[in-house]
């Protein structure tokens, strides 16, 4: 095995830890909270932090990753989720609600950080490991990409259940130990130069990205949103006020999430592909943003006019088909990022990129609360709808040619 493999295995199985505990983690606090007689707005609250303080984590670790190295970002990452977990083990039941939820709320925001300066690192180390043209690069992106969130669905099963065996305290404690574990196995097994390179020298440098680095940022703020306008609390919630107990729901957003993973995964043998990694991917990235637009609009259309006597079957039939088209834009977006990215600063503009990611998350949980308050999950589809037409709109303005970011004059 040559060492670029081997450090792209191991990349791999350490992002895997972190993604199992993340899943695991959201699930806990959600159903945990829920219990408690929070509101769906209130529970949306609790992920705001979250989501906020991943926009600027991803930022800050794209450049911290370019100037000091991937695993380190990796170590920062592990270290401050664990710093999380055990603050949010120390949460009372004593304590009144608005101190409650402030505490959740800050432990969250540390968890988002952590999160996010993960997955740029750990993204960024595909693009440092890749030696073999685009073809390798869209494969390896889609595994890594692919089995992360199949990790991650792993996560949102044994949330519910370790919350149902052993507790929420008992649950974060396992969980904490499991990422020290990760922790000191990437300080051993990785070379710490790996995804060091040119850092950007000013805050201009940093966000002057490509044509298509930017117009694929802003796509992704809409595609992810779309998503976890209904996904996070939304359908979490219809689903347990339709009779669903929490392992049931845990156990369906794990089986969607595996299923997705696993699509993306493969998602190199459902796309054309060309020769200079552009000119058929971005096509395909605008007719499966057609396709994946459909499928909100087809189930609010029906929610809306039928009188259906399981409504939460049809909701959770026509999620399922959500997870073909968006698992397969996921895995193209993932992999045109860093198809635009320059090979000198690919840890930027990836950090960038998932900044934009971390926005689409953020104004998909501010909405999925609100929406469902005020028109149930219908409101959330619809939403869903919005945002995912406007993505596909986007995607005709990308570039079919990754234009080299011109380089800043020099005094």
């Amino acid at each position: 095995m040559t060492s670029t493999a081997r450090n792209y295995l191991i990349v791999t199985a350490s992002y895997w830890g972190f993604t199992l505990v993340d899943g695991a983690l959201r699930m806990l606090v959600l159903f945990h909270f829920f219990r408690l007689g929070y509101t769906p707005f209130t529970l949306a609250f609790l992920f705001l932090l979250y989501e906020a303080a991943g926009v600027a984590a991803n930022l800050a670790g794209g450049y911290f990753a370019s100037k000091y190295g991937i695993p380190r970002m990796l170590a920062a990452g592990q270290l401050l989720q664990i710093a999380g977990l055990l603050m949010l083990s120390c949460l009372s039941d004593q304590w009144s609600a608005i101190v409650s939820v402030a505490w959740v709320v800050a432990a969250q925001g540390i968890a988002g950080v952590a999160k996010d300066l993960t997955k740029t690192a750990s993204k960024s180390a595909i693009k440092a490991t890749s030696s073999d043209g685009n073809s390798q690069l869209f494969r390896w992106v889609a595994w890594f990409t692919g089995s992360k969130n199949a990790m991650k669905g792993v996560g949102f099963f044994v949330g519910g259940l370790l919350l149902d065996l052993i507790g929420f305290r008992h649950a974060l404690w396992a969980m904490a130990a499991l990422l020290a574990v990760i922790f000191l196995a990437g300080l051993v097994l990785l070379p710490r130069h790996l995804g060091k390179a040119k850092s950007s020298k000013t805050i201009k440098e940093l966000f002057g990205k490509s044509r298509g680095v930017n117009l694929l940022a802003a796509a992704r703020i809409f595609m992810f949103g779309s998503r976890d306008v209904w996904f996070v609390v939304g359908l979490p919630v219809f689903l347990y006020a339709n009779g669903w107990r929490f392992l049931e729901v845990g156990g369906f957003l794990a089986a969607w999430t595996i299923a997705y993973g696993g699509i993306q995964a493969i998602a190199p043998s459902l796309v054309s592909r060309s020769a200079d990694g552009l000119s058929r991917e971005v096509p395909a990235a605008r007719l499966w943003a057609l396709a994946l637009a459909a499928v909100p609009i087809i189930l609010a259309v029906i929610m809306k006019t039928t009188d259906v006597a399981r409504p939460d079957l049809i909701i959770v039939t026509g999620l399922a088909l959500f997870g073909l088209p968006f698992a397969v834009n996921s895995s193209l977006h993932s992999y045109l990022i860093l198809a635009y990215a320059g090979s000198e600063k690919s840890a930027e503009d990836v950090g960038f990129y998932y900044a934009a990611n971390a926005a689409g998350r953020l104004l998909g949980i501010t909405l999925s609360g609100l929406l469902y308050q005020i028109g149930g999950i219908t409101g959330c589809l619809i939403g869903s709808a919005v945002m995912l037409l406007a993505c596909w709109a986007i995607t005709f303005a990308l570039p079919l040619s990754a234009a080299p970011i011109p380089t800043p004059k020099t005094a």
